[in-house]
């Protein structure tokens, strides 16, 4: 199959991309830098396009024959959750270049959603609660879903909206707990500042993300929101525990540092009911 997977170079597109030629589909890589992506250790087996796709999308539609799949993963101004270009920019921008993929003949969109979809409810989320985003981010995800599916009773074509929860792993935001963690150990700081971590959140390793991806995307029977996470509540400091352990640490932890966010709730958990069933 041949699959354009745009935000390539990306913590969840890089993997993406490393399964798919795993699994023998044909890839075209799409990026703004081509000098990042040119690092990538599977670049020369990729067809790259360097695009923009918020100033100009065209390019990606013209450059010979349509992919069978879209993977749409890029998405400017992450993690800053609560800037309101997210609705004002990227929502338009990336709803005119899907609507315009799907009416060139493109028949099959997996797009990467966001459990800031769901908002502040508790607990363990499926796929069919409702949604009550309450950040810009949150809801410029929803409103897209919503309107690619307004948009599928006017053209057929196979929608998985690809909810992630928490992910880590190689690749991960620098300012990601894990990702600050591993860099105050190994700088050998003292102590390391964080929230009490009480939290209970969903996190999943960025390997089994990718492979959800290509699993999802060669079973399109299995459409509409999936949510992809673990579905095993774990507390942040349980997390943060288990990699001094793995690094074999004893640095302090100064529990109660940071507040816990105001935009997500303190215990919620994804239920994966379909991508168990694949």
């Amino acid at each position: 199959m041949k699959v354009m997977v745009t935000g390539a170079t990306g913590f969840v597109g890089r993997h993406i991309v490393k399964q798919l030629l795993a699994r023998g589909h044909a890839v075209v890589a799409v990026a703004r830098d081509v000098k990042r992506a040119s690092e990538m250790p599977w670049f020369d087996s990729v067809d790259f396009i360097a695009c923009d796709l918020h100033e100009n999308f065209q390019p990606l539609l013209q450059a010979g024959p349509l992919p069978d799949a879209i993977i749409h993963l890029a998405w400017p101004g992450l993690p800053n959750y609560r800037d309101f270009f997210h609705i004002s920019k990227n929502l338009p921008a990336d709803l005119a270049f899907l609507e315009a993929a799907v009416k060139a003949g493109v028949s099959h969109l997996i797009v990467a959603g966001t459990c800031l979809e769901y908002g502040m409810q508790y607990g363990p989320l499926n796929e069919e609660v409702e949604t009550f985003p309450t950040t810009p981010y949150g809801f410029a995800k929803d409103v897209l879903r919503k309107s690619l599916q307004f948009l599928q009773s006017e053209k057929s074509f196979t929608l998985q909206w690809m909810r992630l929860f928490y992910m880590y792993g190689e690749g991960q935001n620098k300012n990601s707990l894990l990702a600050q963690l591993d860099r105050a150990i190994d700088e050998g700081q003292s102590t390391f500042n964080m929230s009490k971590g009480d939290q209970l959140r969903d996190y999943l390793p960025i390997k089994e993300v990718a492979e959800n991806f290509v699993l999802a995307l060669e079973n399109p029977q299995c459409h509409g929101v999936i949510n992809c996470c673990s579905g095993i509540p774990v507390s942040v400091l349980d997390l943060v525990n288990q990699r001094c352990q793995e690094k074999a640490s004893n640095i302090q932890l100064n529990r109660g540092y940071y507040p816990y966010p105001d935009y997500e709730p303190l215990s919620f958990w994804g239920v994966p009911s379909k991508i168990r069933l694949l």
